[in-house]
């Protein structure tokens, strides 16, 4: 299994043939090294419905035929857009032919935001996603901030490489991931949602070496990493 990085919150996973992209925000993200006209992807998994996270997802979606798996408001509203979209919801889990995807909970809001008609779209609950294949098991906590159930996530789930975020101001800082990385026990870390935009800058390095045994890396947009 191939993991890659590509800025903010964007992952890509490579496994059993299949092209996987998590929260796809290319345009509008400078750290992003994917070109959202070409990027291919067989699935998109979706956290929430900010706009930093939903990103290209319907071009994207629609012009590689993708499906989109989201919790159930934000995958109606993204099926009423055109996309193939599988809903979920918090504490549910399905197996599809790329692997196992359980949404877990997140602290944080869910909403689209129409700027060109100034509305907002409720999408339902924000989400964490754990995600295994290969017998790997992948936790990309979306937006969130520090919350107690974080730890039965890691007692209950053997997670092999956890995203986290450490932006602060939107979602956890680096002391409160540091405290989610003891709970979730990861085998390794990569922090993400940060150094995006001027509230949210951090030192992803000086995060990675807070945590020590726990080895990690502060990844750089296209890293690849084999699970």
């Amino acid at each position: 299994m191939k993991v890659s990085f590509h800025g903010h919150s964007v992952v890509k996973v490579e496994t059993n043939g299949t092209t996987i992209l998590i929260d796809p925000f290319i345009t509008g993200n400078g750290n992003c090294d994917l070109n959202a006209d070409e990027v291919k992807a067989d699935v998109i998994l979706l956290t929430h419905g900010h706009n930093d996270h939903v990103g290209d997802t319907v071009d994207i979606a629609k012009r590689n035929e993708a499906l989109v798996v989201a919790p159930f408001e934000l995958a109606t509203y993204l099926g009423w857009k055109g996309v193939n979209a599988h809903p979920m919801h918090i504490g549910g889990g399905h197996t599809f032919e790329f692997g196992h995807v359980k949404f877990t909970q997140a602290f944080h809001g869910s909403a689209y935001t129409e700027e060109e008609d100034q509305r907002i779209v409720y999408t339902g609950m924000p989400a964490g996603i754990l995600f295994t294949a290969e017998n790997k098991t992948i936790y990309h906590m979306g937006d969130t901030g520090l919350f107690s159930d974080i730890k039965l996530i890691g007692e209950l789930n053997s997670i092999d490489l956890a995203f986290v975020p450490i932006g602060d101001n939107f979602t956890m800082g680096p002391e409160d991931a540091k405290q989610a990385v003891k709970w979730l026990n990861p085998g390794y870390v990569v922090p993400i949602h940060y150094n995006t935009f001027p509230l949210i800058e951090q030192d992803g390095e000086g995060f990675i070496s807070s945590l020590s045994p726990t080895k990690g890396k502060a990844m750089e947009p296209g890293e690849t990493i084999d699970l």
